[in-house]
């Protein structure tokens, strides 16, 4: 089946297996930032977003996102600079082994562009994260994170 849709602000053409998950797709296109984690939406591993929306690739079909844009933690960094939530991950130690980041940095992408203007509570911020399990931290420093990056998002002009 051929479907078209935009990667990164780039434009794309695919022949798929019905069969495959978006996930399968994207990490064939060599976008290594989606995780392939617990396989059953779970564990948010594979978190990219797919028309703004933080969605789960390893159950999402790959003809599924025939017409849409995704987003990936790749196509995040703009003319060399990080997003200001991949800085704020950065700022604030957010960042361990690193296999969740990427998921963790479009979910927190995502809270930070929808609520734009509202600054979001730490429970909030723990409740739009629920999705995405890290076994390495305690969850304060990527609460901070997205605190701080919703700060940097506000200086950040356009």
């Amino acid at each position: 089946m051929m479907i078209n849709c935009t990667i990164n602000g780039r434009r794309y053409q695919f022949t798929v297996d019905p069969r495959w998950s978006l996930m399968e797709l994207l990490r064939q296109q060599g976008l290594s930032s989606v995780k392939q984690g617990c396989s059953v939406g779970e564990c948010g591993a594979c978190t990219v977003l797919i028309d703004g929306i933080a969605t789960d690739t390893c159950i999402y079909l790959a003809v599924w996102a025939d017409g849409k844009t995704i987003r990936t933690a790749e196509g995040e960094v703009k003319n060399g600079e990080l997003s200001a939530v991949q800085q704020a991950y950065v700022n604030t130690g957010a960042v361990q082994c690193g296999f969740c980041t990427p998921g963790l940095v479009m979910a927190s992408t995502s809270m930070v562009e929808r609520f734009r203007g509202k600054r979001l509570t730490e429970q909030e911020i723990r409740r739009g994260l629920a999705g995405n399990l890290c076994r390495c931290t305690g969850y304060t420093a990527i609460v901070k994170a997205v605190q701080q990056a919703q700060l940097l998002d506000e200086e950040t002009p356009g």
